[in-house]
């Protein structure tokens, strides 16, 4: 379906139409050679990872009824030197290997098998275009991800088993820079409010001028400047938006609107494509970026997301009981969850997100 009101032929049409079919045949065509991709959490949501800002059940709205000065106040750089406890607490439920990649990712793989894939931007900080095997050189990370991790003081790299095995411990450990001058905290490479994104990411967008096409997934299009990058094609480049919500401002010729879920649509343009049996092969091989014990979830998609939004809240709302009695208690000398304040660290940031220039990363 295309936006109603669009009445202008300042550009000439590049599709035969608005469909499945016309977008298959462009994509098949010699005219077609780059593709460019934006992926938002709608994308990773059917693999059980909950999405962030979606009203009533996403993270953030769920996070409101904590003993939070916000609920962004898990990924925000002052609130984090002060009390890592919450994020780490929230890491540890969302952390990559637990998550099997969708079909979407799949259907990625397979642009990339195809040669059609020139840069595939996601706000997404879960990794798993990677697991399910697009190659890092041509994912931009425009909020970074769990896929490194580094001092927040030093910058020094920490070793990826290592955070994994403190996150993930029984009892969860806080991971500290190992320069014995710094001990600064250490986190991943993901991007918290107050935080400037990814030099690759302001590299990268350079590259948009070169698209033949752009497919937009899973994205409310409201978080900038990730969301700018919509505009930053060519004029003549078709533009597809594939979401459950009609979103943005996709009125030009060649604008295409799949309205659904991702996998769904993606699933019917293979099969315009030819490449329905490709997907399920490469989908079928991602059973095994699975962690050891880990499973899929149930059938049910969006219930499973929920019942992991609320997993994920009783378990930050038991670690703030344990950091508040913590600080009541004083400082210990243990580096486990009990040493959640760094002695002589900045106060509590109380500061909404919204203004900072990175608002609204995830």
């Amino acid at each position: 379906m295309t936006k109603p009101g669009y009445t202008t032929d300042q550009y000439p049409k590049v599709l035969e139409g608005n469909d499945f079919k016309a977008l298959a045949k462009y994509m098949k065509s010699d005219s077609c050679r780059n593709v460019f991709l934006m992926l938002g959490a709608g994308v990773s949501t059917s693999a059980g990872i909950p999405d962030f800002r979606s009203p009533g059940t996403g993270l953030y709205a769920n996070l409101a009824r904590l003993n939070l000065p916000f609920p962004e106040a898990v990924f925000e750089i002052g609130f984090f030197k002060n009390n890592p406890i919450p994020f780490y607490t929230l890491a540890k439920e969302l952390y990559p290997g637990r998550f099997r990649p969708t079909p979407t990712h799949s259907f990625i793989t397979l642009l990339h098998s195809h040669s059609l894939l020139h840069t595939c931007f996601t706000q997404n900080i879960d990794t798993l275009e990677r697991r399910a095997g697009v190659p890092a050189h041509k994912i931009i990370e425009a909020h970074g991800s769990f896929a490194t991790q580094r001092c927040i003081e030093c910058k020094t790299p920490f070793d990826a088993e290592k955070i994994k095995k403190a996150v993930l411990s029984e009892e969860l450990e806080i991971p500290r820079c190992e320069r014995r001058r710094c001990r600064g905290l250490v986190k991943p490479d993901i991007v918290f409010f107050g935080e400037g994104l990814p030099d690759q990411f302001h590299k990268s967008i350079p590259n948009l001028r070169e698209a033949d096409l752009l497919i937009v997934l899973g994205t409310s299009l409201t978080v900038h400047p990730f969301a700018s990058l919509v505009d930053l094609v060519p004029n003549d480049c078709p533009r597809v938006l594939i979401n459950l919500d009609e979103v943005g401002h996709f009125n030009k010729p060649d604008d295409v609107l799949f309205l659904g879920k991702c996998d769904d649509v993606v699933r019917e343009l293979c099969k315009e494509l030819g490449w329905e049996e490709e997907l399920d092969a490469a989908w079928e091989k991602t059973k095994d970026s699975l962690e050891a014990g880990e499973q899929e979830p149930e059938p049910e998609p969006q219930e499973s997301a929920e019942d992991e939004v609320e997993k994920i809240t009783k378990n930050l709302e038991q670690a703030l009981k344990v950091s508040d009695k913590k600080d009541e208690e004083g400082p210990s000398s243990k580096s486990k969850v009990s040493d959640l304040v760094e002695p002589g660290s900045v106060e509590e940031d109380k500061t909404s997100p919204a203004e900072f220039p990175t608002e609204g990363k995830l």
